[in-house]
Order: structure tokens, then sequence, then C-alpha cells
């Protein structure tokens, strides 16, 4: 029996680590990517599981990473995880946001249709936010982007459909993550969010 292959960008850490391991133990043999060595030289050793680099904003580095593998069942986008606080009124951090967090995942998705086509049964799943349905004042980019991710699954799950590609979105709530650590740590800041996730 072939075993199911699963990549995972942006999962040598956060929710797409802890995706990984639901994989693993699924049976899928995973492959997971971070931005830096030190981010996937810090990945445990476990069984059927292999840490790359990757810059998701690299089209040349995702164009390598997928030729080398065979067989792909399933994507999860998760590098796109990255905000920029007050500083995304800057333009240039404003498209930083948006090339990680949306076209990045299109990037990925686009690279691996063909592989993912090619079992009859691929599937993607984008990583949305609570930020996809409310807006962010510090955060217009990254709310931008996740609304976007939004948008762009449903696109894509009614083009490939036919491939037999399943295209579908999470959007993860109030995650305990080296991302939201910061706000976290802001209690005014941290009790809004709070308030609003239980509306």
């Amino acid at each position: 029996m072939v075993s199911k292959t699963a990549l995972i960008t942006g999962g040598a850490r956060g929710i797409g680590f802890g995706i990984a391991e639901a994989m693993l133990k699924a049976g899928y043999q995973v492959t997971v990517t971070g931005l830096t060595e030190a981010e996937v030289a810090a990945v445990p050793q476990m069984s059927g599981l292999h840490a790359v680099r990757l810059d998701v904003t690299r089209g040349d580095e995702v164009a390598m990473l997928l030729s080398g593998i065979s067989r792909l069942d399933a994507l999860v986008n998760c590098a796109g995880m990255i905000l920029r606080g007050g500083a995304e009124y800057d333009i240039a951090q404003f498209q930083k946001v948006i090339d990680v967090n949306l076209t990045g995942t299109m990037r990925l998705c686009v690279a691996a249709r063909q592989a993912l086509a090619a079992t009859g049964t691929g599937a993607i799943v984008n990583t949305a936010s609570m930020l996809s349905y409310f807006g962010g004042p510090l955060t217009p980019a990254y709310a931008a982007s996740k609304g976007a991710i939004v948008q762009l699954t449903k696109s894509l799950a009614v083009a490939w459909a036919g491939e037999g590609i399943r295209v579908n979105a999470i959007a993860p709530g109030w995650i305990e993550t080296g991302l939201t650590e910061g706000v976290r740590a802001d209690e005014a800041r941290a009790a809004a969010i709070f308030w609003r996730a239980r509306r």
C-alpha cells in the first residue's frame, strides 16, 4: 500500500506543526517547511517527518521543492502567518505581508496542482483567520490577506473540482502560538479579542 504524503508549509512550528503531528498519526508521510535553517533544525525528529527550508515568496524555491516530490496527496498552506502590527501601514510592509500570506499560498497551490490531480483525491487546506471576517486596526495587510484567502479558496475549489482536487480553508481562533505571544502579553488587547471572539 502506497503511503499518503502531505506538504505543510510553515509546518516547522505553531499551528502547522500541530497539523503535521495529526497527519503523522493518520498515517501520512509529512514534509514540513520553515523559513530559516534554525526553524528547520528545531523540528523534532519523528518517524515519517521530513523538514526543509522554504521561502514561499521565492518561485524558484517552490518549484525546486515540488520537483522533488513524486506523490502529493495533501497540501496545507500554513506559512502565511505573518503580521507586522502598526507597521503594515507602510506600503513595503503591506506588500511583504500580502506576498507571504496570499501570494505565497497561491504560488504553492499552482505549483502543487499537477501532483495533487494525479492522485485523483488531492486536497488543499489554506489557512484563513478570525481576521478574514472582521477588521484589524493595527493589521490591515494581515486582515486583507486573510480575507482574500477565503475568496481564493472558494475560487480554486470551483476551478479544480473537476480534477479531483478539494480546496478548503480553516480559520483558527485565538491559538497560543509564537505569532500571538506579543498580543497575549498585552492584557487590554487580549481582553478585547476574547470579547469579540465570544460574540
